[in-house]
């Protein structure tokens, strides 16, 4: 018998310390009369190295989970950690401190067009412990590795928008990052370059041990992740694989 949605836990292999866990989390928008809730009893854990796809309609809170697993919102009700830090009455500090393990792609790429790629990449070091020369060697390292070797100096105006894409990748991981957090990094690429940016995501991912997460609506990467999460109306529901729905 399936069961209700607002008691379904997404079961994971145990770990010690989970990359993400999460436990009776509510969210609301507005005040008053005005107040509605958009997450309802979201309950997921995460492992460390797991590639997970949520996806599910527009509107169904996938952005909002998002930004709260990347502490760039409060919660307000219920638990969330990340990489064993509770989040629940964080302060500033604590919140800041938590994204320092987390890098973060989103869709627009958010590139700044006066900085060069290599410029942009570096501007990710900037709070980082790194001589100037380790800098240097770990964004020459990552903007090869995403394919970039002949276009460091390039501008965002010259770069076409599988290559923009490349750099936010490039700028997300080059601090060694344990968590990925993507939001649509191939909703404006077309199949082929949204699947080369995704492998070479992965790959770089796994090869620094750290844990994705990426919210798409696109179904040509589903079969790219280790699991498929999928999210209506504020609800998760667990899918097994990218076939077969766990209900």
């Amino acid at each position: 018998m399936s069961k209700a949605p607002e008691t379904q836990v997404i079961e994971t292999a145990k770990t010690a310390t989970p990359a993400i866990s999460i436990r009776h989390l509510n969210h609301y928008y507005g005040q008053g009369s005005l107040k509605k809730q958009v997450l309802f009893d979201i309950n997921l854990q995460i492992d460390r190295g797991e590639i997970i796809i949520m996806t599910g309609p527009s509107g169904s809170g996938k952005t909002t989970l998002l930004t709260l697993m990347g502490s760039l919102r409060s919660v307000q009700a219920g638990n969330l950690s990340i990489l064993g830090q509770e989040l629940l009455d964080a302060t500033n500090a604590q919140m800041t401190l938590a994204r320092r393990h987390i890098g973060y792609i989103f869709q627009a790429h958010n590139l700044l067009n006066f900085l060069t790629a290599y410029q942009n990449v570096e501007m990710a070091l900037e709070l980082q412990t790194v001589t100037a020369a380790a800098a240097d060697t770990r964004i020459r390292t990552i903007l090869s590795a995403v394919g970039l070797a002949d276009r460091m100096d390039y501008y965002p105006a010259n770069l076409s928008g599988g290559q923009k894409q490349r750099v936010a990748i490039a700028r997300a991981l080059v601090s060694q990052p344990k968590i990925i957090l993507a939001d649509e990094p191939t909703a404006a690429l077309d199949k082929k370059s949204g699947r080369d940016v995704v492998e070479i995501m992965e790959n770089l991912a796994k090869e620094q041990g750290c844990t994705i997460l990426l919210v798409t609506h696109d179904n040509r990467i589903l079969d790219l992740a280790d699991r498929i999460i999928y999210m209506e109306d504020g609800y998760l529901v667990h899918h097994s694989d990218a076939t077969a729905i766990v209900q």
